[in-house]
C-alpha cells in the first residue's frame, strides 16, 4: 500500500497548478493521470486570454507547465482508475491518502445520433487541432455555437476549403472577439437554428448530413463542439447536474476532499480559474495540515 499526504487526480491546469503550490508550500503530492498531461490545453489551437501570452498553442502551454512540475520532482502515476472508497480514503486497493483534489474535467457531448460511435475518429471528430490536418483542402463542418465550435472553425478554416458552422441557436455565445473573426473569414459558411439529424455514410465514410430542415451538406468531416459532461462519475460528494459542489476553498461536502477545474459547478469555465481553483484548494490544504 502506497500513502500519500495529497493525491490529485487528473493534470490538467487545475491539476497540476494544485500541484506546484502544495510542492512549493512544503507538501509533497502525486498526481495520477490515464492520459498525457495538459487536459483540454492539448486540444486548444490558440490561446489568446492567457495572461503573460499574447497567443500560445494549447499544447505548448501545457508542456511549459508539466515542466514546471517535473522541475520540482513531483511524482506521476499513470494509470487508469476503477475505485475510490472515500470513507477509507483508499483508491483501487492500493494507494492511501489524507487529502483528495479531483481535477478529472470534462469529455466531449456527442449527438448521439445513429452510427456514431462507430464513425468517432473515422470521420466525426472532437478535436480539430488532433484531427485537422487530415481534412487538408476538404470540407467540413463543426457543430456548437460556444467559444470552443468557434475556436474549431476558425483553426480549421486555416486547413480546410470551406467550413459550415451548424448552430441550434439564432447566435453565438462565443466570446465577442472570436465572432468578429468567424464572420470575417471567407470560407466560414453559418447555418443557424438548425440541427443534424442524421449522418449519410458511403463506403463506410461521411459524405454529407440531413439536416432538420431536410437539407443535406456536402461534408468530409463533422467536428462536434456542443458541450461537455462532468468526470465525476467515481465520486461521491455532493453534486448538481453531475458537476461537484464546492465551497469557496474548493472543498466538497467532504472535509478533505477537493474539486477544481471543469467537474466543478461555476459561472466561469476559463483556464485562468481552473489554475485559480487549483492554488486556492492546495492553500486551504496546506493551512489545515499545520
Amino acid at each position: 500500500m502506497q500513502k500519500y499526504k495529497v493525491v490529485i487526480i487528473g493534470s490538467g491546469i487545475a491539476g497540476m497548478s494544485a500541484a506546484i503550490y502544495l510542492k512549493r508550500g512544503g507538501i509533497e503530492p502525486v498526481i495520477i493521470e490515464n492520459n498525457v498531461p495538459g487536459g483540454t490545453l492539448n486540444v486548444i489551437p490558440n490561446i489568446e486570454n492567457y495572461p503573460g501570452y499574447i497567443n500560445v498553442s494549447g499544447p505548448d502551454l501545457a508542456m511549459n507547465i508539466y515542466n514546471q512540475v517535473n522541475n520540482l520532482n513531483i511524482k506521476y502515476i499513470f494509470r487508469n482508475i476503477w475505485k475510490i472508497d472515500l470513507e477509507k480514503k483508499i483508491i483501487d486497493d492500493d494507494i492511501e491518502f489524507d487529502y483528495l483534489i479531483i481535477a478529472t474535467g470534462r469529455r466531449h457531448r456527442l449527438l448521439n445520433l445513429d452510427n456514431e460511435d462507430k464513425l468517432l475518429g473515422r470521420g466525426i471528430s472532437t478535436c480539430a487541432l488532433c484531427d485537422g490536418s487530415f481534412y487538408k483542402d476538404k470540407e467540413v463542418i463543426v457543430v456548437g455555437g460556444g467559444s470552443s465550435a468557434v475556436t474549431e472553425s476558425l483553426y480549421l478554416a486555416g486547413i480546410c476549403k470551406k467550413v459550415t458552422i451548424i448552430h441550434r441557436r439564432d447566435k453565438f455565445t462565443a466570446e465577442d472577439y472570436l465572432i468578429e473573426k468567424v464572420l470575417n473569414t471567407k470560407n466560414i459558411k453559418i447555418i443557424y437554428n438548425t440541427n443534424i439529424v442524421s449522418y449519410n455514410i458511403k463506403d463506410e465514410k461521411i459524405v454529407s448530413v440531413t439536416l432538420d430542415n431536410k437539407k443535406k451538406v456536402k461534408t468530409k468531416g463533422v467536428f462536434l463542439a456542443i458541450g461537455s459532461t462532468p468526470n465525476s462519475e467515481l465520486f461521491d460528494v455532493k453534486k448538481e447536474n453531475d458537476y461537484i459542489i464546492t465551497d469557496n476553498n474548493c472543498k466538497t461536502n467532504l472535509d478533505f476532499v477537493y474539486a477544481v477545474g471543469d467537474v466543478i459547478k461555476k459561472n466561469v469555465y476559463q483556464l485562468t480559474t481552473a489554475s485559480g481553483e487549483g492554488s486556492i484548494a492546495a492553500s486551504d490544504i496546506i493551512r489545515n495540515d499545520k
